[in-house]
């Protein structure tokens, strides 16, 4: 309801309504663009992917968000907001329609394989700017008393879009599974993203070129931007308990990364043969859902509990769970077993970022937020991908190893343990107030007021 009454109130800036629907449209095509490069890398009939392949994809998709994330205010303070919309994504579109050429004709190995994941870390690296852009543009659309109304709307847009996208894109290639070679499927799944890229540079279109920006007079240096992330580094050493709870959700990603990479080889070389494409695609989207509810069940369930028994209790709690889950009923290895884990992991694993983000909040300076949340962005990206690449050389094939799940259980248990030993005197339930009666937690703050763009939570 708070979203709806705060878009109904936005809703008369025409402006605001025009980047609304760039917004929608780019980052709805991004997420059809992020499942045909899974569905080409992961369910292509003629390849048994492992975790190599996994782990390339999530390379793909989220470092280039850590790496360039901290650097983009330098571009974006020095040209047109709106032309960086407009030529980012037509350069997309090309990409996308490349892409789509190339998986059409077969790509094999070599030059050609090179040529497409190249084209496809720089369609990511893209998206990158093209958010940065969309953050920083959104001062300029709405009236200086709604900062706070917007930035509590918009993040929730963006996801919104990406599941409707994904959505789409999903059933599209369900569709298109058995009736067309998978090559053609997921070509068209590429050209499907680049129309979305077109549409979204059409959209922009009806923005004045200079109507978004930038209107500030001294522009960020590279160097600026590398000593703000250093003073924010030194800042968190005197705030315990955001440097403690950013550390812990790193140490947290790494095992539940695993576990997310050896849930994807399950479902796809376990429970389904390589043959049996669309089998495994509609297994692994229900297990997304199963492990999306649990993700929006810990918003519910995190206030009550942590009002209950304390931030401290809840996050040993959570980890110590998830200790227990792995082993089972995850190390069953029978699909029910496997949905319930994903399941309660799920609302543990969210309420752990959820806890962390309001120690963010609550404990960091307004004036080192959003570099902070830049570093929590690394950090959560950085460390997914870790966990891939680990995959690589402790998973089989086929996902199944009850030893590994023992091992993570492990972990989870000594990470739960270590963070209660050394969480003892610190005030982590400063913000419990603000996270059961005020604005969503897990969204960062608004936006500065002087134009320059904001650094989203991980979340978003």
């Amino acid at each position: 309801m708070e979203f709806l009454r705060g878009l109904r109130r936005l809703w008369r800036h025409r402006l605001f309504r025009r980047l609304f629907a760039v917004r929608v449209a780019a980052q709805g095509a991004d997420a059809v663009l992020q499942v045909a490069l899974a569905s080409y890398v992961l369910f292509s009939p003629e390849r048994q992917p492992d975790a190599a392949a996994i782990a390339t994809v999530l390379a793909i998709t989220l470092l280039p968000f850590s790496i360039l994330g901290p650097f983009v205010s330098v571009v974006l303070d020095r040209v047109s907001r709106r032309q960086v919309l407009l030529i980012t994504e037509i350069c997309r579109a090309v990409l996308g329609f490349g892409l789509a050429v190339l998986v059409a004709g077969g790509i094999g190995s070599g030059a050609r394989e090179a040529v497409f994941y190249g084209g496809v870390l720089l369609a990511m690296s893209l998206n990158r700017f093209l958010l940065a852009a969309l953050s920083a543009s959104l001062p300029h659309t709405v009236d200086p008393q709604e900062y706070l109304v917007a930035n509590s709307v918009v993040p929730t847009v963006g996801p919104a879009a990406v599941i409707i996208g994904g959505g789409i894109a999903l059933g599209v290639r369900l569709v298109l599974g058995g009736r067309v070679p998978a090559s053609t499927a997921d070509a068209v799944l590429f050209a499907l993203a680049a129309c979305g890229f077109v549409i979204s540079a059409v959209l922009s279109l009806r923005i004045g070129r200079r109507l978004l920006g930038p209107d500030v007079a001294v522009p960020t240096r590279a160097a600026e931007v590398v000593q703000g992330l250093a003073d924010a580094v030194r800042h968190l050493r005197q705030r315990r308990e955001a440097g403690l709870g950013l550390i812990f959700i790193g140490l947290h990603r790494v095992p539940y990364g695993v576990v997310t990479v050896a849930s994807i080889l399950v479902y796809r070389n376990y429970f389904n043969r390589p043959d049996q494409v669309d089998a495994a695609i509609g297994d692994l989207g229900v297990l997304a859902a199963v492990t999306g509810i649990g993700f929006v069940l810990a918003a519910a369930v995190t206030p009550i509990v942590r009002h209950r028994i304390g931030a401290r209790a809840w996050m040993v709690g959570c980890f110590l769970g998830s200790a227990v889950l792995q082993v089972f009923p995850g190390a069953t290895y029978t699909n029910l077993g496997i949905l319930i884990a994903a399941f309660c992991c799920g609302v543990l694993a969210q309420a752990i970022k959820i806890n962390v983000d309001t120690f963010v909040q609550a404990h960091v300076d307004d004036d080192y937020k959003g570099r902070v949340f830049v570093i929590y962005d690394m950090i959560f990206n950085v460390s997914l991908v870790l966990a891939a690449v680990i995959s690589i050389f402790v998973l089989p094939d086929n996902g199944k190893s009850v030893l590994v799940l023992v091992i993570i259980a492990c972990c989870y248990l000594v990470t739960g343990i270590v963070f209660g030993v050394l969480s003892r005197g610190l005030n982590l339930d400063q913000g419990s107030e603000s996270l059961a009666t005020g604005p969503d937690p897990a969204q960062p703050d608004p936006a500065p007021t002087t134009g320059r763009p904001r650094t989203e939570s991980p979340a978003d």
